[in-house]
Formats: structure tokens, sequence, C-alpha cells
């Protein structure tokens, strides 16, 4: 059953949150991957960018709603 949040009167999935969050963190990883060159060792860094928050936003999300 999917949870809602009330935010100020306002009904969200729960799921957005999460997705705010994965947000956040993949832009945060996104950053130090930058700074250090690590995409040097990626094939597509695009690709790769938009792999990494699927797998950060699937693992979180199955982790909150089992």
């Amino acid at each position: 059953m999917p949870r809602d949040i009330d935010l100020a009167g306002a009904t969200v999935p729960g799921l957005l949150l999460i997705y705010l969050a994965c947000l956040v963190v993949q832009w945060l990883l996104d950053t130090i991957a930058g700074r250090y060159g690590l995409f040097r060792y990626v094939w597509h860094p695009a690709l790769f960018r938009v792999a990494l928050f699927f797998c950060l936003f699937g693992s979180i999300g199955l982790l909150l709603y089992p």
C-alpha cells in the first residue's frame, strides 16, 4: 500500500521525498567524481550518471517500501 505524506496541507507520495533525496546524493557523488576525474574511467558518463541514479533510487525505495 503506497504511503502518502502530508506537507503543508498537500498530500505527496512518499517516493517523491526519496526521489529528491536521491537527487541530492547523486549531485554530491557527481561532484566528487568530477573533481577527482573518475569519469575518465567510464565509457559513457551520462549513461553512468543515469544508471547510478536508478541504482540509488531503486535500492533506497526497496529498503523503505518492501
